[in-house]
């Protein structure tokens, strides 16, 4: 599949999407300034997201609409005030959007509700982004589909019915390009609870293309992703951790996303095919192997012994498994220390 002019697959290297996400903390100059960071680093994508708090949640301080639980990152606040401090005001996308098309980026969001979608379509965006917490929201999931363009999908917490639903409902209503990335919905994630190895089956089931939204710290499980077939690799992204910011714990800064786009870009060139033997630019190398050598000045009629015939480097001799065969006979003619054995040395 393709999205705007990057070829996505297993016979291309890795997509890199840059996640801004609200790491902009309020600031378009910031944001533009993520956006240069993550060309800089080589990110091949910049996503953002649109949403409004209004769109997203009531504005309720109490009951299910508080963060009490003393595990997440954003206890202690409300789900309102938490989208009113991360949304990227609508006014910002298009210079968020032309910075990345003046730098070679791909700039594209994740909508939550129909009127985003609508207004993602009046900038022309070349894909979309579905978050994990939407991936079941069956209309919206219509109503992207029904753009006809590339859906970049997160299957976070769901199961595989509701996969197959999702899925199902994406290409019955016209679209025909789906990458779904395999996403642990905790903020960060662990390793030990990213199970990539789901990556391969879910290629298998759903026949389209795979990748990972990942949210653990570092770029090891990405990298690890691509020897699974991950194509496509999204990780939240920032100037600097320590600026703060609603994401910013558990996003890449641009040292380490230049790490990971070169490194995951390496996994992918390593995969090469199923390979046995030399390859072409191994057979130079060949002679370095062991064989067999006289390693004494040798006279015509002794014989060949430990003491005279030793597997040394390099490899220009008889391989060393032929050396039970030669032991005990006879030489045909002198021989000098440091010649290679072969056949016609015998009497």
């Amino acid at each position: 599949m393709k999205i705007a002019n990057r070829m996505i697959g297993l016979s291309s290297q890795p997509f890199i999407i840059a996640e801004m996400s609200g790491n902009h903390n309020q600031s378009l100059e910031r944001a533009l300034e993520i956006v240069d960071a993550a060309a800089k680093a080589g990110a091949h994508a910049l996503k953002i997201q649109t949403y409004t708090a209004d769109t997203m949640t009531l504005d309720l301080d109490e009951g299910e609409f508080f963060i009490s639980d003393p595990n997440s990152l954003w206890k202690g606040t409300s789900l309102y005030k938490l989208y009113q401090e991360a949304y990227t005001p609508w006014e910002w996308h298009k210079p968020i959007f032309d910075r990345c098309r003046e730098l070679g980026m791909i700039g594209f969001s994740t909508p939550f509700d129909d009127t985003a979608v609508d207004f993602l379509e009046a900038l022309n965006v070349p894909c979309y982004k579905i978050a994990s917490f939407e991936n079941t929201d069956i209309p919206l999931i219509r109503k992207v589909a029904a753009t006809g363009k590339p859906m970049i999908i997160s299957v976070g917490m769901a199961t595989v019915a509701e996969i197959d639903e999702t899925v199902r409902a994406a290409r019955e209503a016209g679209c025909n390009d789906i990458v779904l990335l395999k996403c642990t919905s905790t903020y960060p994630a662990t390793p030990d609870n990213t199970n990539i190895l789901t990556i391969p089956h879910l290629r298998e089931l759903f026949g389209c293309e795979v990748g990972l939204s990942d949210h653990t710290m570092g770029a090891g499980v990405s990298v690890a992703s691509v020897a699974l077939g991950a194509t496509v690799i999204e990780k939240h992204f920032t100037l600097n951790r320590a600026d703060g910011g609603v994401d910013s714990t558990f996003s890449m800064e641009p040292a380490e996303m230049a790490a990971l786009v070169v490194e995951s870009e390496r996994a992918w060139q390593a995969l090469g095919k199923v390979s046995y033997g030399p390859t072409e630019k191994e057979k130079t190398s060949l002679v370095f192997r062991r064989s067999l050598y006289i390693v004494k000045d040798v006279k015509a009629g002794e014989v060949l012994t430990h003491e005279n015939l030793h597997a040394i480097r390099p490899g220009y001799g008889l391989p060393p498994k032929y050396l039970p065969t030669l032991l005990g006979r006879s030489l045909a003619k002198d021989v000098k220390k440091g010649t290679a054995m072969s056949w016609d040395l015998l009497a």
